[in-house]
């Protein structure tokens, strides 16, 4: 294994996100549609830290078999969660026209981005274009709910996405708690791992209320 602290920590990940859609799978609601897509969200977390962990401790040269498969995968994942956030974020305040317009919008963006990694641009900073903007308008419209209704459940959700932007600066800006044993990736996922446990507070609190202005859809 030759990042074990980025290893790890990315496996960590993906077990908290696989307890989150397990416990998530059990969240009563008359909003199913809600439910799945926060889900989806988790899931595609989860898979995308599996696939990184992989690249970084088993695969680290990008001649390898394993990183020309891994690597995309991973890009791919953040992809799914970006198109996911996209709709979240649509169905919490927006009009049924609306959602209809923004999960178009997400599923089109979705398939040009899987495009260029697939065929023409696998850097990270081209995953980091099409989750920024996802994450920036899911943020909005929490704090937009927030407004309306000061809710511990919403702020946990504002909380968590505001430290996905810490983690993210970590990262860029290569913070680390020491060079080798627990690098800036490493801490980089500690602070992402504690965010996604206020999106999952979050996430429990609206789908279990139901709590959008247009309540109770059965379907996405």
């Amino acid at each position: 294994m030759t990042e074990p602290d980025v290893t790890l920590t990315d496996y960590a990940i993906t077990l908290e996100c696989l307890v989150f859609c397990v416990l998530g799978a059990r969240w009563s609601t008359t909003d199913v549609g809600m439910r799945r897509l926060w889900i989806a969200f988790f899931a595609s977390v989860g898979a995308g830290a599996f696939f990184g962990g992989t690249v970084h401790g088993f695969f680290p040269s990008a001649e390898s078999t394993g990183h020309k498969v891994f690597w995309p995968s991973t890009m791919l994942a953040l992809g799914c969660t970006s198109a996911v956030m996209w709709v979240i974020g649509a169905r919490l305040r927006l009009s049924d026209g609306a959602v209809r317009w923004v999960r178009g919008f997400a599923i089109a963006q979705l398939a040009v981005y899987a495009l260029i990694v697939l065929a023409v641009d696998q850097r990270f900073v081209v995953a980091i274009a099409t989750y920024l903007p996802a994450t920036v308008f899911l943020m909005v419209m929490l704090i937009l709910a927030y407004r309306d209704e000061r809710s511990a459940g919403i702020a946990h959700g504002i909380t968590g996405l505001a430290l996905t932007f810490v983690a993210a600066a970590v990262q860029q800006l290569e913070f680390a708690v020491h060079p080798v044993y627990f690098n800036h990736n490493a801490l980089y996922h500690v602070i992402q791992g504690i965010a996604l446990f206020l999106l999952v507070l979050s996430a429990k609190w609206i789908v279990t209320t139901a709590h959008t202005p247009l309540a109770a859809r059965s379907t996405t």
